[in-house]
């Protein structure tokens, strides 16, 4: 007798396919392990890290080859130092980037709103004169209140 495809993968998974089984669900859910932090730290370092090799043996290569193009007075090795300069110029501003992009990580994930500022340009009241007039009355009153807590 040949076997139906729910039997089939009731005996292979171990777990009831009919309509209507009660399966167990274990109580205690699987704690899920925020790696996102960690990584950040991880990468950040690391990049942290290559930077400043570039940037120091950048130096030194710019060192080595001002030696050779003073001693050679060849326009090609004057090129190859400008260029390395540049270079070397770029790792600086991009390990400061990098200290930037890290921070505004940050602040995105711990929800601070510091950097976030609303900002209303044009705005319109509906409702009467009247009702202007009394909420325009409210905040001067207000304002006066903190003028003369603050002296």
């Amino acid at each position: 007798m040949k076997k139906s495809i729910d039997e089939k993968l009731e005996e292979a998974f171990n777990i009831p396919t009919s309509v209507g089984s009660i399966i167990e669900v274990p109580k205690e859910l699987p704690a899920v392990i925020d790696h996102s932090t960690s990584d950040l730290n991880k990468d950040y370092q690391t990049v942290r890290e290559n930077l400043h090799s570039i940037i120091q043996k950048g130096s030194a290569a710019i060192d080595g080859i001002l030696h050779v193009a003073s001693e050679g007075d060849s326009p090609r090795a004057y090129e190859v130092v400008s260029q390395l300069i540049k270079s070397v110029a770029d790792a600086n501003k991009d390990l400061l980037q990098l200290h930037k992009q890290l921070k505004e990580i940050t602040q995105e994930s711990s929800g601070s709103t510091q950097s976030a500022q609303n900002i209303t340009n044009q705005s319109i009241f509906v409702g009467s004169t009247t009702e202007l007039q009394k909420l325009l009355k409210n905040q001067m009153q207000e304002i006066r209140q903190i003028e003369n807590d603050d002296q």
